[in-house]
């Protein structure tokens, strides 16, 4: 895309109806700032409405959501050790 690429600008398309351009900045903006948690939603949510398949995760999240279950099951497992 050759065009200022924003939230905004994704906002203003979806308010239009163009669901297809909306869709495809906010696929840019999530490949931009994976860890943008509010702009992976959004995307979900409109490929939903569009009827396409969500673009896959970016693998930096794949390792965080694994770090983070990592760091829970440590987490339970010193909880138990407290209780007993």
């Amino acid at each position: 895309m050759d065009r200022m690429i924003t939230k905004t600008l994704a906002e203003i398309y979806l308010k239009q109806g163009d669901l297809r351009k909306a869709y495809e900045i906010l696929k840019v903006l999530s490949e931009q700032e994976p860890s943008d948690k509010d702009t992976q939603q959004k995307l979900i949510e409109l490929s939903e409405r569009l009827g396409v398949s969500p673009p896959p995760l970016h693998p930096a999240d794949h390792a965080k959501e694994e770090r983070i279950r990592i760091l829970k099951k440590m987490l339970n497992n010193i909880r138990e050790r407290r209780k007993g």
